[in-house]
């Protein structure tokens, strides 16, 4: 396994972006960068032996600091939608940034996403820091989060998050990957499984009404695969909404710490396959509805609606204002820790 660093381009403020690369026996590699401790580029084999780059992403480092669709990188420190960009802690009431129609997502316009981290290469993976003050974005606490990537010599990319606070706050990490196993096009004939029984039904502006439905008899039924496409266009609530599937599973058999398959996406034309396992409980599905205008490609290419799909693993959006739903909540003295693993293949 090989790790190497390169200095991609600097901040206005002078700070280094880097792009860090890990290939490993068979040429299969791995490209990184420390804006929002994100995944440029991921080059595996397709069913002939034919290395492709299976993400989505941008040519110019400059692209992925404040862009819309957060390609690649780690949105926090609440990743999704937080109602009104309010929530109350410990019998405080905090305010976050609106950014996102009335609510607040993805930790807001200085979320972890659009910052640089601290990075370096350790023992054949790299590591990204990023030290959160406290107020910061309206969150409470001095937060301290580590997101570490470890590229495997059979394709597994492995994403593990860890964090400590100083002070009560909420926390929801995952990483915003757009995946298109064929490298070109769109995904729609890509066939998704779900290991997920229920989905969070919500309002016009994706807040979770409140408890989930069975996706039993619905557009949102995964359980067996499915082409992305077949139902996209369905007369159903959750796609009117969002113009395509931008909803939270959740994933079936989650107990903390364990991982537990959440989704395997395969494309039959290139023959890739993606398993994607996680300690989190629930896996946000999006499909890249709103894709058209954003930033050129790498390459130069120009990506349109539909050219990727984000597996988002993570906590469910709007959780600090349900007590309901899976903790999120991170105190002194604990230790938050969560896993995305992807393993890519070919059938």
């Amino acid at each position: 396994m090989t790790v190497s660093r390169k200095l991609w381009s600097r901040t206005a403020e002078g700070n280094a972006i880097y792009r860090y690369t890990i290939t490993n026996a068979s040429g299969a590699s791995v490209v990184l960068t420390n804006i929002g401790a994100g995944i440029v580029s991921v080059n595996v084999p397709d069913k002939d032996g034919k290395l492709g780059d299976v993400v989505l992403g941008y040519g110019k480092a400059e692209n992925y600091i404040a862009d819309g669709p957060c390609f690649g990188k780690c949105p926090g420190r609440y990743a999704n939608r937080i109602a009104l960009g309010r929530f109350t802690l410990d019998g405080k009431t905090y305010e976050l940034p609106v950014n996102n129609g009335p609510n607040h997502l993805h930790g807001g316009p200085q979320g972890f996403q659009n910052q640089v981290w601290d990075s370096r290469k350790k023992h054949g993976a790299v590591e990204f820091k990023y030290v959160a003050q406290d107020g910061e974005m309206g969150y409470p606490g001095k937060l301290v989060v580590v997101a570490h990537y470890a590229w495997s010599e059979d394709n597994v990319l492995s994403l593990t998050f860890s964090a400590r606070t100083d002070a009560p706050t909420v926390i929801n990490l995952t990483n915003h990957a757009y995946f298109n196993l064929d490298c070109k096009g769109s995904v729609l004939n890509h066939r998704l499984r779900l290991n997920a029984s229920e989905y969070l039904p919500t309002d016009g502006t994706l807040i979770p009404l409140g408890e989930s439905e069975p996706v039993a008899g619905t557009p949102m039924d995964f359980l067996n695969p499915k082409r992305l496409g077949k139902d996209i266009r369905k007369d159903f609530p959750a796609l009117k909404t969002g113009k395509g599937y931008d909803a939270c599973w959740l994933i079936d058999g989650y107990q903390r710490g364990q991982l537990q398959e959440a989704a395997v996406l395969k494309a039959a034309r290139s023959g890739r396959t993606l398993k994607v396992t996680t300690t989190q409980p629930g896996v946000q599905i999006y499909t890249g509805n709103w894709l058209e205008g954003c930033p050129k490609g790498k390459r130069g290419r120009i990506y349109h609606d539909y050219d990727g799909v984000a597996i988002e693993c993570q906590h469910y959006p709007d959780s600090p204002n349900h007590p309901e739903y899976p903790p999120v909540v991170l105190r002194p003295g604990k230790t938050f820790h969560e896993a995305i693993i992807f393993s890519f293949g070919v059938e």
